[in-house]
């Protein structure tokens, strides 16, 4: 980058999912646009990767693998036309079964009633109950989607009367959608289902979003009816697929992009963003910043003074994995194919499970991870989430092989005597409790990645490893998310915008923060 080449309309810091999209938008608007990434490629918690010394073939996802939030919203691949540069998605069918102990399975089918059905073999009373269930979940979606795909800083009539539109038409639920939303997720699903496998099932599934016994987590609900609505799906050749088409198109569109280049400051005087300063000692001009990265990183490095101490304390104290868990992620690479003979041999139906996400504990093991965790201690009881993504995709291991994807959800943020002292133990730990499912996990095992909280916060330098940047709830949610004063389309700082999943609607695969911070943008450029 030459001194005659660094102005720029827009500096994005930050080559993750949302960076990259905000920077298509911007460059097809037809803005001079440079996306400035500090690791060796982009795609940030969007990318996959071979790395695995002892297993160079095989493919791993170091964080995000499914694609549930880009089929709510599907507005990006379509707006910028990724699939002309590579990027295809293929739908699980299906996508989520819960394991239970002692050998039985449900399946989160691609209808409501067809999870019921899988319900009424446990109890017909369950079955009946959650069709009852979906229909305020489906009713909250119906209020939901419309504003969450809008920047909560607009009028947005539009979306405002679909939401209206929904709520009137679902009037006579809302009292009892109201106390739903409001109230546990775990209390819900244990006064309104009585078997055991039904309890467990929805309490490993819900628990993936957070703590399932703290008050209003009654929003978790809303993944039921994205699966029944939407489907998940998952990126052929994996999910640097899609990182890589949008940096295909940026380039198309005559953006730029640079890499191994962190960011040192992102420049302020007089109240108004200038540009960004990297740690080579470059400087970058632009008129306007995004930082898609985690706000509290983000504002960190504005100039000194340009932000008062009330705003960046704020900021700094957002809830992030504030409940003291977060997921642990085991990859192992195998020499030979997993099953899951035990529980496809309990089904009635012949189902192979080998393509579908497995949900592995108990209510009560969900809730002892995340208690446990709070207090820094690894709970004994397995929860997690296994599959193998080469199941869905041979290409990502070598014929009749396979990867393995291990994501215990709550593993404690600080654990009391430190990951450094504990990640290979507990790895072993999360290994033994999954090869009780997986059928061949240790016996094909040819090499293992092992990646906490601290590791990915140090690697994509996000505040305590927390994957969707704030913790997900009503309070950190549109104008209120990261935090009061920073969610709409001004910060303190004329012509800096915050474009990651710390700010509305979240995190989740769908680009839509980056998406609206690029609409933020050209209006303020265009002021």
């Amino acid at each position: 980058m030459t001194a005659a080449k660094n102005e720029y309309d827009v500096a994005i810091v930050g080559g993750g999912h949302n960076g990259l999209a905000a920077a298509c938008y911007l460059a097809e608007a037809g803005n001079r646009v440079l996306v400035i990434e500090a690791r060796e490629k982009v795609g940030g918690m969007a990318s996959s990767g071979y790395l695995i010394p002892e297993a160079p073939q095989h493919l791993i996802h170091p964080c995000a693998l499914d694609l549930m939030s880009l089929r709510v919203h599907p507005m990006m691949p379509h707006e910028l036309q990724l699939e002309r540069y590579g990027f295809r998605q293929v739908e699980m069918s299906p996508g989520y079964v819960y394991l239970h102990p002692d050998g039985s399975s449900l399946v989160f089918g691609r209808s409501a009633a067809q999870t019921a059905a899988e319900i009424r073999r446990f109890s017909a009373r369950d079955a009946d109950e959650f069709m009852s269930l979906m229909k305020l979940v489906d009713a909250f979606i119906d209020v939901a989607i419309p504003m969450m795909r809008v920047d909560p800083a607009q009028r947005n009539l539009g979306a405002k009367w679909q939401a209206f539109r929904a709520m009137f038409k679902n009037r006579a639920l809302k009292p009892e959608l109201m106390a739903l939303i409001g109230s546990p997720a775990y209390t819900s699903i244990m006064e309104r289902f009585e078997h055991p496998v039904t309890q467990s099932a929805l309490c490993c599934l819900l628990g993936a979003a957070g703590p399932i016994a703290g008050e209003a987590t009654g929003i978790y609900f809303a993944l039921l009816g994205f699966i029944h609505r939407f489907g998940l799906g998952r990126a052929v050749g994996g999910m640097q697929t899609l990182s890589n088409a949008l940096a295909a198109r940026l380039r198309e569109l005559g953006g730029e992009i640079i890499l191994d280049a962190p960011v040192a400051e992102i420049l302020a005087q007089d109240g108004v963003a200038r540009g960004v300063r990297l740690k080579s000692g470059a400087v970058v001009k632009a008129r306007a910043v995004i930082a898609s990265i985690h706000p509290k990183m983000a504002l960190e490095m504005v100039t000194p003074g340009a932000l008062d101490r009330r705003t960046l304390t704020r900021v700094a104290l957002a809830p992030a994995n504030g409940h003291g868990a977060s997921p642990l992620k085991v990859d192992v690479a195998l020499s030979g194919q997993v099953g899951y003979s035990r529980h496809e041999a309990m089904r009635p139906d012949g189902l192979s499970l080998r393509k579908s996400v497995l949900l592995i504990g108990t209510a009560d093991a969900v809730l002892d991870n995340f208690r446990a965790a709070a207090r820094g201690e690894v709970s004994p009881l397995p929860y997690m989430w296994i599959t193998a993504p080469s199941a869905v995709d041979p290409g990502q291991a070598p014929p009749g092989q396979d990867v393995a994807y291990l994501y215990p959800v709550a593993m404690p943020v600080e654990p009391r005597n430190g990951w450094d002292a504990i990640r290979a133990g507990v790895g072993q730990q999360v290994i033994d409790h999954a090869s009780r499912y997986m059928d061949g996990l240790k016996e094909y095992e040819i090499g293992r990645r092992i990646e906490a909280a601290p590791d990915l916060a140090e690697r994509l330098n996000v505040h305590r490893g927390c994957v969707v940047h704030i913790d997900t709830s009503p309070a950190r949610s549109a104008l209120m998310r990261p935090a009061a004063g920073l969610g709409g389309d001004t910060l303190p700082v004329a012509g800096l915008f915050l474009g990651g999943a710390g700010v509305h609607p979240g995190g989740g695969i769908n680009g839509l923060p980056g998406r609206i911070a690029a609409r933020r943008v050209s209006r303020y450029l265009a002021r």
